[in-house]
């Protein structure tokens, strides 16, 4: 795995839109866009992996102790997409 970075999240992702950019452009040869691949793939890992880390900070408030401090507990993730269902046949009218 590369080497932890200080670089952004929004940096990371901004050269990682770039490159998909690249990419799809197709004016690249094979080596370099394997290269250029490879490196979007090191990106996504970091930005997965910055992700994970801020997710792991987030607390949520559910209430208040008897003093009125605030009560906090971890973050439960869940998926903010939905799973694919099969399309919804409709009616004719």
């Amino acid at each position: 795995m590369s080497e932890p970075t200080d670089r952004t999240f929004e940096d990371a992702l901004a050269e990682l839109e770039g490159i998909v950019r690249e990419l799809e452009d197709g004016s690249t040869g094979l080596e370099q866009a394997l290269a250029r691949y490879e490196a979007g793939v090191g990106l996504l890992k970091e930005c997965y992996a910055k992700l994970r880390d801020a997710e792991q900070r987030v607390l949520k408030l559910v209430g208040t102790d008897e003093d009125g401090a605030p009560k906090l507990e971890p973050f439960a993730h869940t998926s903010a997409v939905e799973p694919d269902s099969p399309p919804k046949r409709r009616k004719r009218e």
